[in-house]
């Protein structure tokens, strides 16, 4: 009885171990903890010596088994070594014991690293190398990594193009917002487009179209820094502010064009040539006009510009200023000239220039762009005397680099730099069906060229390099705006919109029920229809006003009473209603008393009422010709 007792408590206890109530009921154990350490201290030795006789046997080779029975595990140590042992190998793994041999470091380091890589399976045999087939895929990958970062020209985003239908004039302006997620585009034609590449599909259409400043032509646009609103710079003399969705925010005010001292006047007064923002102050933006000057704005103040720059000639003359720019940090301001001169000022001093070349370029060509590189130090001119220029703002006396033949047609052909400032971009022009206007790459450093793209049977007039996106805009002359890029190499931007399918036209919805029919449409309102047209010409011929033939009109001098057309004039009215009385009225007699027989027969208004009053007419006689003939005197007789 009392065997089967506590086989039926030890059965219980199982069961509620199971169960997981095994505690309940139970007083608490106690430990002694200074014990429990001496045990793990102990433990801890033992275990540093195992590893390192192992260490020294695989050193000397002895285990030629293989190399698992150099990790065979030892007896189980007590529950309270074991999970001391958990502990220990969760904490920092502290040898504690003897030191290591110097002649084991390197095999220990190895194992970590070993560990660092964490390998899946059986350690290791001690003389094994490894396979090398890994490290040189690794090595050529790297080496493939450093020419392709040497060589910028695998860089350039051209394998694949997407085209944006513009209009049929030239896209004169280009503007990406600094995110990368619209694009808008400014032509000739007057009207600027809004794209959004997220929200395009391949249909490739704008989501918006406007005209700003109504039938002017658009010269530039840009977003701003931050990215929520656009300077338009047209073809009149106030440039514009809109928001990102088209709305106008700021419109600049006109200046008085009867003042000589264009500093004293509130805004420009002519034609605006170029615009850009400030590339740290979001709310200030810089403009130049045809009227001599460059002016700052800021966004806050409509009423008048912030300060103006003035250009001048050799001479001390007003010149036109036909592009501006900004330095990268904002500190300098950059102007080309019509006199072929770049002139730079500091943005706080608008009296003297701080850097001037006379002869960038020549005089009398319009300087199309002015763009400065992202290290600040190199400024590119493009010039409309078919060149290219680097310049060192440290020394501005002479170019660093010149590229000619570059063929513009066009008062906004523009370059820019590649996101990591080696190469340098710029389009060409050509006439019209006369070749194909191109994209040229320049080397910053040798200035040669690297790369061309043909982009299409017109001239390219804008260029775009966007840093983030990698991804090239271009503007063309037949009112195209194409965008280049890289699957592998670029970002977002055409990505986007490539990979979307045409959303299908909605049909319009046909009603089943409920039709409306207007009264004239029930067949009894109907007129009859003439199924033969040959009765209708019969009874058309018996008609006769229908089958009265028009008395053609009458030219000359007229007949039977009407007059021949003379025109729309007056004379010609009076001569056709009023002068058609064709009566003769040589003998006066005999129109006066015309109805003087119908008169004294038929008396109806005048000769009734002074009928017992009137004396009675009495009237000459006529006589002859021939009697008065024969009465005149001697003298005054015709002689025959």
């Amino acid at each position: 009885m009392a065997a089967s007792g506590r086989d039926d408590e030890k059965a219980g206890e199982d069961i509620s171990s199971v169960m997981g109530f095994s505690g309940f009921g139970k007083k608490a154990r106690t430990f002694d903890l200074e014990a429990i350490f001496e045990q793990t201290r102990r433990t801890a030795i033992e275990r540093s010596q195992r590893v390192l006789e192992d260490r020294q046997k695989e050193t000397q080779g002895e285990l030629s088994s293989g190399p698992s029975t150099a990790f065979k595990q030892k007896e189980k140590p007590s529950a309270s070594t074991s999970r001391q042992q958990d502990s220990d190998d969760s904490s920092d793994s502290e040898i504690i014991g003897p030191p290591v041999p110097p002649g084991l470091t390197a095999q220990a380091a190895a194992a970590a690293d070993d560990d660092d890589d964490e390998l899946v399976g059986p350690p290791l045999p001690p003389g094994y190398i490894g396979s090398t087939a890994d490290d040189d895929d690794t090595d050529d990958d790297d080496n493939d990594t450093v020419e392709d970062d040497d060589d910028p020209v695998k860089k350039i985003p051209d394998t694949h193009e997407i085209t944006l239908q513009h209009g049929t004039k030239t896209v004169s302006a280009l503007g990406l917002d600094p995110s990368g997620a619209r694009l808008v585009t400014g032509g000739y034609d007057y009207d600027v487009k809004f794209w959004d590449f997220a929200g395009m599909d391949a249909a490739l259409q704008a989501f918006r179209s406007l005209q700003p400043c109504e039938c002017h032509q658009i010269r530039s646009l840009q977003y701003s820094i931050t990215g929520d609103v656009i300077l338009v710079v047209a073809g009149n003399s106030q440039a514009k502010v809109l928001d990102r969705d088209g709305f106008q925010v700021l419109e600049c005010v006109k200046g008085d064009q009867y003042i000589v001292d264009m500093a004293n006047t509130k805004g420009h007064t002519a034609m605006l040539n170029s615009g850009c923002w400030h590339p740290k102050i979001k709310e200030e933006f810089l403009t130049c006009s045809n009227d001599g000057t460059v002016r700052t704005w800021d966004l806050n103040s409509e009423k008048k510009h912030k300060s103006v720059f003035k250009p001048r000639s050799l001479q001390g003359k007003r010149v036109t200023p036909t592009c501006c720019t900004y330095s990268r940090d904002g500190k300098l301001i950059a102007a080309g000239c019509q006199d072929g001169t770049i002139q730079i000022w500091d943005r706080n001093l608008s009296v003297h220039t701080k850097f001037h070349c006379r002869q960038a370029h020549t005089p009398g060509s319009d300087t199309s762009c002015l763009t400065f590189s992202y290290d600040g130090t190199t400024l590119a001119s493009r010039g409309g005397d078919d060149t290219l220029k680097t310049w060192d703002i440290r020394s501005f006396k002479k170019p660093l680099k010149v590229a000619t033949g570059l063929t513009t047609y066009f008062p906004m052909t523009d370059c820019c730099f590649s996101p990591d400032d080696k190469l340098l971009v710029t389009g060409t022009s050509v006439k019209r069906e006369e070749g194909n206007g191109k994209l040229v790459f320049f080397d910053r450093e040798s200035f040669r060229k690297v790369y061309e793209i043909e982009v299409a049977s017109a001239s390219v007039v804008r260029c775009l390099w966007h840093p983030k996106l990698n991804q090239i805009m271009v503007g063309t002359g037949n009112g195209l705006a194409k965008v280049y890029y890289d699957p592998v190499k670029s970002q977002r931007g055409a990505k986007l919109c490539v990979v979307k399918n045409k959303r299908k036209e909605k049909q319009a919805e046909t009603l089943t029920q409920d039709y409306i029919i207007t009264p004239h449409a029930l067949p009894m309102f109907r007129e009859a229809r003439q199924r033969s047209t040959r009765k209708q010409l019969e009874k058309d011929r018996l008609d006769p006003l229908r089958s009265h033939k028009p008395e053609p009109p009458v030219s000359g001098p007229g007949r039977g009473g009407r007059v021949a057309a003379h025109g729309g004039t007056l004379s010609s009215f009076i001569v056709k209603n009023i002068a058609l009385d064709k009566t003769d009225d040589s003998n006066p007699r005999e129109a006066i008393l015309r109805h003087a027989r119908d008169a004294a027969e038929n008396p109806y208004w005048v000769a009734p009422a002074y009928k017992q009053t009137q004396p009675d007419p009495v009237f000459a006689e006529e006589e002859s010709e021939e009697d008065d003939d024969d009465k005149e005197p001697e003298w005054k007789k015709r002689k025959i």
